[in-house]
C-alpha cells in the first residue's frame, strides 16, 4: 500500500544510505547491485496490475449481473482480497519500485490508493516513510505510537477508563479490531487532507470523493440499501483483516530501540526490528511480498519479486556479522505479536 507529497523519500534510504563505504551495510548493497536486484521489473508489474484490474472489473460485473440478491454478498470476499492486492500496488508505488519517474509513481499511487480504494496516497506515504526511517522507535515510528493499541508498558500505564480496559485485553481484541481497519483507513485519509498542500488536497480530495460516489452508486444501483450496506461492511471488514494480517507479523514483538541508548546503523536498525515469515508462493501472494520484511526494509525500493532472490544474500551477510536474522512461520509470527501485546497489558491486569 496498505504510508500529499512524500516528505521522506523511501528509495533514498536504500540507495543513498548514510552508511559510509566499509560500513556494515555497504558491502551488502554492492552485492545486491551486482546481482541487478534493484533494477525495475516493469513487465512483472504491468502484468500484475493488468490482471488485478481485470479481476476487479469482473467482480463489479458480477455484482451487476447478480443484482439484488443475497448471493451477491459472496462477491464481497474476492472484492476484499483484490482490494488488498490493489493496496499492495499502491504500497510499491509509494516506494518507487515500479517505474522510473516520480510522476509515474504518483499517478499509479493516486489511481490505486485514492480512486480504487478511497485511501489517501499522501497520508499513507507520509506515515509509512516515517515508519521506515525509524522502525519500532517509540518516539519516531507512528506505527508504535499511542492509538487504539499501545506497544510498551509505559504507554499502557498512562491509559484511563475504557482505554485502560482495552489495553488489558488488546491481545484478544486485536484481530476483531482489524475488522474496523478498512473503514478507519478511509476516515484517516479524509482527515489528513487538511495537512496537505492546497493543490494536492484538491486532487486527493476529488479522487477520494469520486471513489465513494462510484462505489455506492454501483451498489445502490443494483441492490437494496440494506444489502448494499451489508456488502460494504463485509468487504471493508475482510479488507482490513487481510491488510492487518499482512502487516502485523512484520515488527510487533521485535526489538524496540532505546531512544537514549546505542544508535544503530542502517543495517541493524532495519534487521533487528523486523521479522520475516517463511512460506512458498502462496504466502508471498497472500502477504504481498511483505513476508520478506527484512529485505524490504533494507532495500525499500527493491521491486517486490526480487525480495525472495535477495534473501540468501541478506541472511548470509547477517550471519557473517553475527546480526540476528528473525524468521518464523506465519502462525508463529502472529503468536509472537499477540504475546507482545499481552505482555504490554500485563501490569494492568495485575492491578
Amino acid at each position: 500500500m496498505p504510508q500529499a507529497t512524500v516528505t521522506v523519500p523511501v528509495p533514498a534510504a536504500a540507495e543513498d544510505s548514510t552508511d559510509v563505504a566499509g560500513s556494515e551495510f555497504a558491502p551488502l548493497l554492492r552485492q545486491v547491485r551486482q546481482h541487478g536486484l534493484l533494477e525495475r521489473r516493469r513487465g512483472w508489474y504491468a502484468l500484475g496490475i493488468t490482471l488485478n484490474l481485470l479481476v476487479l472489473g469482473a467482480i463489479g460485473t458480477g455484482v451487476v449481473l447478480l443484482g439484488d440478491s443475497w448471493w451477491t454478498l459472496l462477491l464481497a470476499v474476492p472484492a476484499a482480497v483484490f482490494s488488498a492486492r490493489t493496496a499492495f500496488v499502491g504500497h510499491d508505488a509509494g516506494h518507487a519500485q515500479i517505474a522510473k519517474s516520480r510522476r509515474a509513481h504518483r499517478v499509479i499511487g493516486l489511481i490505486h490508493a485514492n480512486l480504487l480504494l478511497g485511501m489517501s496516497r499522501s497520508w499513507w506515504n507520509d506515515k509509512h516513510n516515517r515508519h521506515h526511517a525509524n522502525p519500532n522507535h517509540i518516539d519516531k515510528d507512528p506505527d508504535v505510537g499511542v492509538g487504539a493499541l499501545v506497544w510498551t508498558q509505559k504507554q499502557a500505564a498512562e491509559r484511563e477508563g475504557f482505554l485502560r480496559w482495552l489495553t488489558r485485553n488488546q491481545a484478544r481484541l486485536f484481530f476483531p479490531m482489524l475488522l474496523l481497519e478498512g473503514i478507519a483507513l478511509k476516515i484517516s485519509s479524509f482527515q489528513d487532507l487538511k495537512r496537505q498542500q492546497p493543490r494536492e488536497r484538491v486532487v486527493e480530495g476529488l479522487l477520494l470523493t469520486a471513489h465513494l460516489i462510484g462505489y455506492f452508486a454501483l451498489l445502490l444501483s443494483v441492490m437494496s440499501p440494506g444489502k448494499a450496506v451489508v456488502f460494504a461492511l463485509v468487504q471493508h471488514a475482510l479488507f482490513g483483516l487481510h491488510l492487518g494480517m499482512a502487516f502485523a507479523p512484520n515488527h510487533k514483538g521485535m526489538e524496540m530501540p532505546d531512544p537514549d541508548g546505542e544508535r544503530w546503523g542502517h543495517l541493524k536498525r532495519q534487521v533487528l526490528t523486523s521479522r520475516n515469515v517463511r512460506g512458498g508462493l502462496l504466502t508471498d501472494w497472500f502477504l504481498g511480498g511483505l513476508n520478506y520484511q527484512i529485505e524490504h526494509h533494507l532495500f525499500p525500493n527493491m521491486p517486490r519479486p526480487n525480495l525472495r532472490r535477495a534473501q540468501p544474500l541478506v541472511r548470509a551477510h547477517c550471519a557473517a556479522l553475527d546480526v540476528s536474522y528473525a524468521e518464523t512461520g506465519l502462525i508463529a509470527s502472529y503468536g509472537q505479536a499477540l504475546r507482545h501485546m499481552h505482555e504490554v497489558g500485563e501490569p494492568l491486569r495485575a492491578q
